[in-house]
C-alpha cells in the first residue's frame, strides 16, 4: 500500500504543474499541449455564426484574442507602401495611397529584389530561400505592435509562363514546371521558416489554376487533360504543398468549364490529396465573374454557395454582408461554415497567432530604428540574387568584361539606363542604383570617362558612339506599362499600355518586338563595339540584335541593386551563371493560339517544333566547363548521377548543369528533372552529384490515375542547356 501510495503521489506531483497550466487559459484552445485539431475545433465551438463568416472574409476573433494575420503581396519584395512615382497602382487599402481616412503607414519600404522571372534565372533553390525569408521577415517587422498585420504572404507565384505573350511573365519563375516546382518550393520554407511548429510567414501560392492569358481572364476557359493537369500545369503548387504550403490563391479563369473558384479539385486534390487544409483564397473580384461573365451562378447568392461547396475558405473582397445573406437564405451549411472556419484559423494557428507568444513574434528585433532593409546584410542579398541572376546571352570576341586598363571611354544609351523602374507588385526600396549609376562608381577614381545620352533623334547618339570604345545600350519593356515622360510620369490605365511588346497584370503582349531595337541598330552601324542590357520582364525576338551585336545579356527589371550588379558583370567582377527559363521564339508565328492550353502543340521547349533565338537553360560565362565521367547509381528510392565537372578557363566561375530525362513513348522532347549551380576555381575540377527521386521520374498515368514509370527504362542526358547536352546515359526504370 506504501508503495501504490507513493507511485499515486509522484503521478500526482508531476501533473500538478500541467493542471496548474490548464488552469491559466481562458479556452481549451489557448493550451498549446492539446493537438492542433482539438485547438481548432475548440475555437470553432466557441464561436458565433457572424465571427465564423468574420474569417470567411478576412477578419480575425477579437472577443476570442485571435488577430487578423492581414496579407500582403509579395512577388519580389513585400508590397507596403505603394509608390510615390505612380500614383494610380492599385487598391488603396492593399499597395498604400490617399484617401479620406487613411492613415499612411509608419514605413513604405521594404527590400526590392529582381522580378519573379530575374529569381527564376538564378537557377538556384538558395536564392529562392532567401527572397522568402527576407520578405517574411519583413512582414513580422511590419506585423510587431500592429493590428493591421501582413503575416499572409501572396507568393510564390507557381503560375507557369507557357507564352512569352502573357502579360505576367514577369510574376512566373518560368516555363518549366520542375525548375519552377523547385523554386517555389524553395521560397516556401524561405517564407515559413524553419520552427516545427509556428510560420514565420503563410505562404499562400497563387494562382490555381492555369493562369496564363491576361486579356478577358475572367470568364474564359482553359482546357487540357488529366496528364497536362498533373505533369505540367499543378506540378509547382504540388512540389509547394510538399514543402508546407498550406494555403493557395485559386484562378480567375474557369478549368475543363468550371470556374477555378467553385472547382471541385479544392476539396479533392488541395485538401484531401495533399493536405492543403490552410487558407484558400479567391482573386478579387472572381465571385462575382461566376455570375458574369463565365454565367456559372445565377446571383452571387448562389456564386458563395458554390464557392463554399468547393472548398474555398475566404473570399479577398466580399464583405460580410454579402455571406451574411447567403446564410441567412439557406444557402451555406454549419458543416460548411464550420469547415472553412476551421481552415482560416489553422492559418492563424501556424502563426503563432492564437498563443501568448511564438519564436517569430516582436521579441525578434531589436528596436523600431534596426529597420531591415536598412541593413546591409539586406542590401547584400538584393546584390547578390541581382548577380545571380544575370544572363549572359552573347559574348563574340569576348567584348566582355570590360578591361579598365584598355576601355577608356563608355557611352551608355537608352530609356532604362538612368532609373529603376517598379512594376505592378514591387517593393518600394529605400534607394535604386540604375545601371549609368552603377556604371559609373565602377570606374570611378579611375582615367575611365563614362558619357550618356537616351536617345538619337537628332544624330548625335551616333556621334557619342563614333567616340567610344565601348558602346552599352539599355533597353528593355515599361513594367508598368507606362510612357516615359519623365517628371510627368502617368500610370497607364487599368488593362492598357502604349507599346505594343509591353504586358503586365490584365494586359497581354500584343508584339513580341522590341520598340527600341532601332536603337541598338544606329548604335551598332557606327561603332560594332556595342553591347546590349536587355532589361526587361520576358523574352523579346532580338533576331536582328542576336545575329549582329557581340555583347548582350539579360537581367529584368525592380531590384534596388540592380545597376550595381549589372556592372559587376559587365566589369568582370562578378562571372554571370544565370540561365534561361523559357525559350526565346523567333517570330510570333511560332506560337500556338493563346487561349490554346494544350502545350503539346508546340509550347516550351518540350513541345516546341522551330528554332529559337536562345533555348531553354542558355547561358553562357566568362570561363568555360568540361564534363565527364557520368556513373548512374540507385540508392534507396534514389537515382543518383555522378560526374566531374573542370573549368578550363582562367576565371572562376558557376556553371548550371541541368539533368533532362526522355521516356520512351512519351511525345516530349525531354523533361527537365535535375539542376544544380556549382561553383569551380579556374582550372580545378570538382565532382557533381545530381540526386533524383523516383518521383521525379514517374509521370501522370491517366488509366490508373496516379504517377507511375513510362517504360522500363529513361534516357538522362546532362549538360549545359536543353540544346547543349554533354553526357549520356540509359537507366533502368
Amino acid at each position: 500500500m506504501k508503495t501504490a501510495f507513493r507511485l499515486f503521489l509522484a503521478a500526482a506531483l508531476l501533473a500538478l504543474p500541467c493542471l496548474l497550466r490548464a488552469q491559466e487559459y481562458t479556452y481549451p484552445f489557448q493550451n498549446p499541449a492539446l493537438s492542433e485539431d482539438e485547438r481548432l475545433d475548440n475555437a470553432v465551438s466557441l464561436m458565433t455564426v457572424d465571427e465564423k463568416i468574420g474569417t470567411v472574409v478576412g477578419q480575425g476573433v477579437p472577443r476570442l484574442g485571435i488577430e487578423n494575420p492581414g496579407a500582403t503581396e509579395a512577388i519580389h519584395g513585400i508590397v507596403k507602401g505603394g509608390s510615390n512615382e505612380l500614383p494610380n497602382m492599385g487598391n488603396a487599402g492593399q499597395f498604400g495611397g490617399n484617401w479620406p481616412g487613411y492613415t499612411p503607414p509608419k514605413y513604405r519600404n521594404s527590400t526590392a529584389f529582381p522580378q519573379a522571372y530575374g529569381i527564376g534565372e538564378t537557377w538556384d533553390r538558395e536564392m529562392a530561400w532567401i527572397v522568402g525569408d527576407v520578405m517574411s521577415y519583413e512582414a513580422r517587422f511590419y506585423s510587431k505592435d500592429n493590428p493591421r498585420k501582413s503575416l499572409i504572404l501572396w507568393a510564390p507565384n507557381a503560375d507557369l509562363a507557357r507564352d512569352p505573350r502573357w502579360g505576367r511573365t514577369e510574376e512566373s519563375f518560368g516555363e518549366d514546371p520542375y525548375l519552377v516546382g523547385e523554386l517555389v518550393a524553395a521560397e516556401v520554407k524561405g517564407i515559413q521558416g524553419d520552427d516545427p511548429t509556428y510560420w514565420r510567414g503563410a505562404a499562400l501560392m497563387k494562382h490555381f489554376l492555369a493562369n496564363s492569358n491576361e486579356d478577358n481572364r475572367y470568364g474564359t476557359d482553359s482546357r487540357f487533360d488529366e496528364a497536362l493537369f498533373r505533369d505540367y500545369y499543378s506540378y509547382g503548387f504540388w512540389k509547394g504543398a510538399r514543402a508546407g504550403s498550406k494555403s493557395v490563391m485559386t484562378a480567375y479563369n474557369a478549368y475543363n468549364g468550371v470556374p477555378c473558384i467553385a472547382n471541385d479539385f479544392i476539396v479533392e486534390i488541395l485538401r484531401d490529396e495533399w493536405g492543403m487544409d490552410g487558407t484558400i483564397v479567391d482573386d478579387a473580384g472572381a465571385l462575382r465573374f461566376m455570375v458574369a461573365p463565365h454565367n456559372y451562378a445565377k446571383d452571387i447568392n448562389e456564386a458563395v454557395k458554390m464557392a463554399l461547396e468547393a472548398g474555398l475558405t475566404r473570399f479577398i473582397d466580399s464583405n460580410f454582408q454579402q455571406v451574411k445573406t447567403a446564410w441567412d437564405a439557406g444557402l451555406i451549411s454549419e458543416e460548411v461554415l464550420n469547415e472553412r472556419t476551421k481552415c482560416n484559423l489553422r492559418t492563424m494557428l501556424k502563426l503563432g497567432l492564437m498563443d501568448a507568444a511564438c519564436p517569430y513574434d516582436q521579441q525578434e528585433f531589436g528596436s523600431d530604428e534596426d529597420i531591415p532593409w536598412e541593413r546591409q546584410e539586406f542590401k547584400d542579398k538584393a546584390r547578390l540574387v541581382t548577380q545571380k541572376s544575370i544572363v549572359l546571352l552573347k559574348n563574340e570576341g569576348n567584348i566582355l568584361p570590360i578591361d579598365k586598363n584598355k576601355v577608356k571611354k563608355i557611352a551608355v544609351f537608352g530609356n532604362r539606363a538612368e532609373t529603376v523602374l517598379k512594376d505592378w507588385y514591387g517593393a518600394l526600396p529605400t534607394y535604386r542604383i540604375s545601371p549609368l549609376e552603377g556604371i559609373k562608381a565602377k570606374v570611378e577614381g579611375t582615367d575611365v570617362e563614362v558619357r550618356f545620352q537616351r536617345w538619337d533623334s537628332d544624330g548625335s547618339a551616333q556621334e557619342l558612339a563614333k567616340w567610344a570604345d565601348v558602346c552599352i545600350v539599355c533597353v528593355g519593356n515599361h513594367p508598368a506599362t507606362s510612357p516615359d515622360w519623365d517628371a510627368q510620369s502617368i500610370q497607364a490605365p487599368w488593362a492598357y499600355g502604349t507599346v505594343a511588346g509591353d504586358g503586365r497584370e490584365a494586359l497581354d503582349r500584343r508584339s513580341l518586338q522590341l520598340e527600341t531595337e532601332d536603337l541598338i541598330k544606329v548604335i551598332w552601324q557606327v561603332n560594332h563595339n556595342t553591347v546590349v542590357t536587355l532589361i526587361s520582364s520576358f523574352p523579346f525576338a532580338i533576331n536582328w540584335t542576336a545575329a549582329n551585336v557581340p555583347g548582350i545579356v539579360h537581367l529584368t527589371q525592380c531590384s534596388q541593386e540592380l545597376g550595381s550588379a549589372l556592372a559587376d558583370v559587365l566589369f568582370g567582377d562578378y562571372n554571370p551563371a544565370g540561365r534561361l527559363t523559357q525559350t526565346w521564339v523567333s517570330d510570333i508565328l511560332d506560337l500556338p493560339n493563346l487561349l490554346d492550353y494544350d502545350i503539346r502543340h508546340g509550347r516550351t521547349y518540350m513541345y516546341f517544333k522551330g528554332k529559337p533565338i536562345f533555348p531553354f537553360g542558355y547561358g553562357l560565362s566568362y570561363t568555360k566547363f568540361q564534363y565527364s565521367g557520368l556513373k548512374a547509381v540507385k540508392e534507396g528510392d534514389d537515382y543518383v548521377f555522378r560526374f566531374n565537372l573542370k573549368n578550363t578557363g582562367a576565371r572562376d566561375g558557376e556553371e548550371v548543369v541541368q539533368l533532362y530525362a526522355t521516356f520512351k513513348g512519351d511525345d516530349a522532347a525531354r523533361r527537365l528533372r535535375g539542376f544544380e549551380r556549382v561553383a569551380v576555381k579556374a582550372g580545378e575540377t570538382v565532382p557533381v552529384e545530381i540526386r533524383v527521386p523516383a518521383d521525379d521520374l514517374k509521370l501522370w498515368d491517366s488509366a490508373s490515375h496516379a504517377f507511375a514509370f513510362k517504360g522500363r527504362s529513361a534516357k538522362i542526358q546532362i549538360g549545359a542547356s536543353s540544346e547543349d547536352i554533354r553526357l549520356k546515359k540509359n537507366v533502368k526504370l
